[in-house]
């Protein structure tokens, strides 16, 4: 990246000129060691207005994987620190990414380590990714830990995409039923009850039925507007407090289908990140101090929680859990193996291999239930509607002997 600079010399000379650098610090670091008291600094170019809100502003989970691979491989082909961050920095497509990767150098440069300048940037690099690094630095295996956690990432990222591509179909279809819905309520029927109403015929009480939520529509459909959006606004209020996130988390753990897909979720981030973490030889209390702060569920992250003092205070971690509904007693029970064996690590990579595969299956056969399940209650919707509106002109048809 180019900027401009004006600047004085020691003798007091005014000079001004361009300079190359990754990022305004390294540029202004670089000038500073010329002996150059900088007056004004800026990029060459300035972002166009219309790029601040382009795509890349945001880190995603895939970035961060790819990010990963790709120093796994550098530093495995003993290229230093500073290059790779720099060379990244250069590389990668990702504006926001590529702004935290200069950031990063200007700090190696500066004389700091690497998980240090990692934990500048949370929203990019988690708590559990730093210790990760920190990790690799002290035990001098940084392209193994890279590796790991690019797997890491890598499972983590297929199996949430996945749950989440699950819901975009059934979402859809509901999404665009509803609209359909309340055009028929609020522009046909009405136009219809009109001639069925003005015809004199008897109308059948379900008809009736349709024609009242028609004016219901009709009458106070912006008040249900009003009153959606406020109960949304302080629903969302509401789980962001301590209280409403716990309870937010009970609900998706004990809600019917889904409550039981979540639970395999979070139990297979756990045992992955504790095997990831205990395979790279950070301590058990650490590990589930991680674990517990990276876990997106409030009753999760509170059970790890209270299952880190219990370990503080001498308790073993299979002790710990199974004292936790949450926790099934088959993964209790491999931990207490792990715990006699001394291979807690691989008990966790065997018990999270085994829950990704089982959230995995249950992904694909609630896809392959809903698309039937939707279709027939779709139908039996639309069919009610129709017969409804269809059996009174019929009558009236039959009545002026078309």
């Amino acid at each position: 990246m180019l900027f401009n600079y004006k600047a004085l010399e020691n003798s007091g000379k005014r000079v001004a000129g361009a300079i190359e650098a990754v990022s305004l610090d390294v540029a202004v670091g670089s000038l500073q060691k010329r002996g150059l008291i900088i007056a004004q600094i800026e990029p060459a170019e300035k972002t166009p207005w219309y790029e601040r809100f382009s795509v890349g502003k945001n880190i995603s989970s895939k970035d961060v994987v790819i990010l990963s691979r790709q120093m796994a491989t550098l530093f495995e082909a003993q290229v230093s620190a500073l290059k790779i961050f720099n060379l990244l920095a250069t590389e990668t497509e990702n504006q926001a990414l590529r702004k935290k990767l200069s950031e990063v150098a200007s700090d190696l440069q500066g004389g700091s380590t690497i998980s240090k300048a990692l934990a500048k940037h949370p929203e990019a690099f988690s708590e559990f990714y730093v210790n990760m690094v920190k990790s690799g630095e002290e035990t001098g295996k940084l392209s193994e830990t890279f590796s790991y956690l690019a797997d890491y990432l890598d499972r983590n990222y297929e199996m949430i995409s996945k749950a989440k591509n699950a819901l975009i179909y059934p979402a859809f279809v509901v999404t665009v039923f509803v609209a359909v819905m309340v055009l028929m309520f609020t522009v046909i029927i009405p136009k219809i009850s009109l001639i069925i109403v003005e015809s004199g015929q008897p109308i059948p009480f379900y008809t009736r039925f349709v024609f009242g939520i028609s004016h219901f529509f009709l009458s106070y459909g912006i008040i249900l507007v009003i009153l959606l959006i406020v109960l949304g606004f302080f629903t969302v209020r509401y789980i962001r407090t301590p209280a409403g996130s716990a309870s937010f988390a009970r609900f998706k753990l004990e809600v019917p289908f889904l409550g039981g897909l979540y639970k395999k979720l979070y139990l297979s981030i756990i045992s992955d990140n504790m095997s990831t973490m205990v395979r790279s030889g950070i301590p058990m209390v650490k590990a589930i101090e991680v674990t517990g702060s990276v876990v997106d569920n409030a009753i999760y992250k509170k059970l790890l929680n209270e299952t880190l003092l219990a370990v503080r205070s001498g308790k073993s971690l299979s002790q710990a859990f199974s004292d936790y509904r949450e926790i099934p007693t088959m993964l209790v029970q491999m931990i207490k193996v792990g715990e006699e064996t001394g291979e807690l690590g691989n008990i966790f990579r065997t018990m999270a291999h085994f829950y990704q595969r089982d959230v995995i299956n249950t992904i694909d056969t609630l896809v392959s239930l809903i698309e039937p399940v939707m279709i027939v209650l779709l139908g039996l919707g639309v069919g009610i509607l129709l017969t409804s509106v269809l059996i009174p002109i019929y009558d009236i048809a039959n009545s002026a002997g078309l």
